[in-house]
């Protein structure tokens, strides 16, 4: 089984994603600038997660240990990160952005969306990523504490948005590894402008309500993924 690549494993929601995955059985590899960092975030998901299979690296040596790839870093690093990654992504493999352009990346509020000039982080990664990666946007509304304790419950949708129809499936199985978490196709790439949206909303909501809201979208059909 290949490893599920991390990077920005050592911050929250990659840690939260990097349990809640190792929990579900599947090898990750989290990805840091430092490779002593990334182990060391490797060690504490293999503390709370019997047996895992964790490995901490640096991004590029990470990036290359699995077909699909896992962004999760704060805005202000998602440029610097896909510059250092230009040669360790592979046509072929996918790249699940998770990045969210806040102002607080730049000593803003949380709760304020920055404009980008693609239209959104993801169509910003879309247009930096090697020729024959494929991005895809997803993760946007989970909360990372909640994902990184193993008894916290969750119940909530994942908006998947992506140009490609089957590289958007294969991220919907690994998403749905996750107990409580259902990923929900939300359409083309474009539409990621208005998911990266919803988590302002929510830190609003959250902060207001003192709780960890997420998102349900209802009335859909039993298979969304046929």
């Amino acid at each position: 089984m290949e490893p599920i690549p991390i990077i920005g494993g050592t911050g929250a929601l990659g840690f939260g994603l990097a349990v809640r995955l190792a929990a579900a059985g599947r090898p990750v590899a989290i990805g840091s600038r430092n490779a002593g960092r990334a182990e060391e975030s490797a060690a504490k998901v293999r503390e709370r997660v019997e047996g895992a299979e964790v490995e901490g690296l640096e991004n590029p040596e990470a990036a290359k240990r699995g077909p699909i790839v896992f962004l999760a870093v704060p805005f202000r690093a998602q440029s610097e990160n896909l510059t250092n990654l230009k040669d360790a992504l592979q046509p072929g493999q996918i790249l699940v952005d998770a990045t969210v352009p806040l102002a607080a990346a730049v000593s803003g509020k949380a709760t304020r969306l920055l404009g980008v000039p693609q239209g959104s982080a993801a169509q910003q990664a879309q247009e930096m990523v090697p020729d024959g990666v494929t991005v895809v946007s997803a993760l946007h509304t989970v909360g990372a504490a909640a994902l990184g304790e193993l008894g916290e419950q969750l119940d909530e949708d994942v908006l998947v948005t992506g140009d490609d129809r089957d590289a958007k499936r294969r991220v919907a199985e690994l998403i749905a590894l996750i107990d409580g978490l259902r990923p929900v196709d939300a359409g083309r790439l474009e539409v990621s402008r208005l998911v990266e949206g919803l988590t302002p909303m929510l830190i609003s909501v959250n902060i207001r309500h003192k709780t960890h809201a997420g998102v349900k979208i209802t009335g859909l059909p039993d298979e969304l993924w046929k």
